[in-house]
């Protein structure tokens, strides 16, 4: 298992699980028998889902599971409700609880839990381990057992050590040439230590630790890693709100209906921002509206959510593992004026633009799957402390897919957060229209609805100001 990986796989604490969870809503019932048949045939062509994880004093590793049963994974669900609850509801319940449920760390670490009736059709919720793969891998995993959906490449005999070599190299050449050849110069880091530790780092199988230079090489790691994360630490704290505090561990998620991606466009394109512009204005104007009925003044006050970054090219996403770094952005949550907020939004984003805080946050989160995990803990928390929110913005497919003759007429899911955070923000595109999923802690927000509901009228209140503008008024 790479270093990256494993420091994803020891994250879990007692108040965040570090797992991905989502739904997948169908349009009519399925069988509980068809729905294990198609995942088995065509998951398990990602060898990763048939293993499970083997710890040793190196780290991790990945081996085959010899007793791999699909009844295991693929499980029959019933929704209990409480009178009055609705089915949404009831859903939305299971799904915070199943989010703070361990995976058996005996068998592979995914779990899928088929409710046969819901809504006049089914729903399939969705248990993965942040070890197994990022979000962008994981929407090409699921995409390829639906109908017509493409397996993975397959591999011919004999190239195992060709693709263990590939895997090692594209950290070379996303992370360690980029940093020994620029951002040496602009931030003064020690450009040789930076450069073997990420060597180190990219290639799991290097015996690092069986000589007394390995040990010493790990005392490098862990001084650079010092240095590596100071312009981190030394990160001002964002606004303290009844977001930010210490969770219990009960989740709680929420969801909206889909928002035309069209409109959303067309908003981008009369202001001169992004789709992620309009779409993080919403979400700062919604969490500064929820935060002023709760009779908190947001007025000069920003949260910061810690936003992942994809380092790798698209059409390699089926190798799964986690290729991404984060970046801080500050999200303006005490601008009223829809307008100013998303220019303030869309500022902050361009000085992002060219950042090396990716490839800083990912080589720091390598070097921390190289720790024991009371250290790896205080590395990590160094993110989680300067911190809100995790958030993150998926592209989904554009067309409505079909999953065992069925329609999914909508698909969820909810980002984990690390350390204390106990907000997850989740923005999804599908089927032409886009989403927000959030994920927070029972203590500081016991209902995140509250927050998403304020999106619709975040999304039209940008819309109605927008059509108003003149045109070439666009700043």
């Amino acid at each position: 298992m790479s270093r990256v990986d494993t420091a994803w796989l020891r994250m879990d604490n007692d108040v965040n699980q570090m797992m991905i969870v989502g739904v997948w809503l169908l349009d009519r019932p399925l069988a509980l028998e068809t729905v294990r048949e198609r995942i088995e045939t065509r998951l398990l062509k990602y060898a990763r889902f048939g293993q499970r994880v083997e710890h040793d004093a190196l780290g991790a590793n990945w081996v085959a599971d010899p007793h791999f049963d699909i009844t295991r994974h693929v499980v029959p669900e019933v929704l209990p409700r409480r009178a009055g609850q609705s089915e949404r509801q009831a859903l939305q319940q299971r799904c915070g609880e199943l989010a703070m449920t361990p995976l058996d760390p005996n068998r592979p670490l995914w779990q899928f839990h088929l409710i046969e009736q819901y809504e006049g059709g089914c729903a399939l919720m969705i248990r993965v381990h942040h070890c197994i793969a990022d979000g962008i891998a994981l929407i090409a995993v699921t995409n390829s057992i639906t109908d017509g959906g493409d397996a993975p490449p397959s591999r011919r005999k004999g190239r195992a050590a060709h693709d263990e070599a590939h895997e090692a190299d594209w950290l070379s050449d996303a992370v360690l040439k980029p940093l020994t050849e620029l951002t040496v110069k602009l931030i003064g880091m020690g450009g040789a230590g930076m450069a073997r530790s990420i060597d180190l780092l990219a290639n799991p199988q290097q015996p690092i630790a069986n000589t007394v230079s390995g040990t010493l090489d790990i005392a490098r790691v862990g001084v650079q890693l010092l240095s590596d994360t100071a312009a981190l630490a030394l990160m001002a704290d964002d606004s303290a709100t009844s977001l930010k505090g210490h969770p219990v561990g009960r989740k709680v998620v929420a969801w909206n209906e889909p928002m035309p991606l069209d409109v959303v466009k067309a908003i981008g394109h009369g202001l001169n921002c992004s789709v992620n512009d309009v779409l993080l204005a919403c979400v700062s104007g919604a969490i500064g509206g929820y935060l002023r009925a709760k009779g908190e003044d947001p007025a000069g006050q920003q949260i910061r959510a810690m936003v992942p970054v994809n380092l790798r090219p698209l059409e390699q996403a089926w190798q799964l593992g986690n290729r991404f770094g984060l970046v801080p952005l500050v999200l303006p949550i005490g601008i009223e004026n829809p307008i100013e907020r998303v220019y303030a939004v869309r500022a902050r984003m361009r000085e992002l633009k060219g950042s090396y805080q990716p490839l800083l946050a990912f080589g720091v989160l390598a070097a921390s799957g190289l720790l024991v995990k009371a250290a790896q803990d205080m590395v990590l928390n160094l993110f989680a402390k300067k911190a809100t929110a995790v958030m993150t913005n998926v592209p989904g497919p554009r067309e409505h897919l079909q999953f065992c003759g069925a329609t999914l007429r909508q698909t969820l899911f909810w980002v984990p957060a690390s350390g204390n955070i106990g907000v997850g923000v989740s923005i999804l595109s599908y089927g032409g229209g886009v989403q927000f999923g959030l994920i927070t802690d029972e203590r500081l927000c016991p209902d995140p609805q509250a927050i998403i509901d304020r999106f619709e009228p975040e999304f039209q209140k940008l819309l109605m100001v927008t059509l108003m503008l003149p045109w070439n008024a666009a700043a």
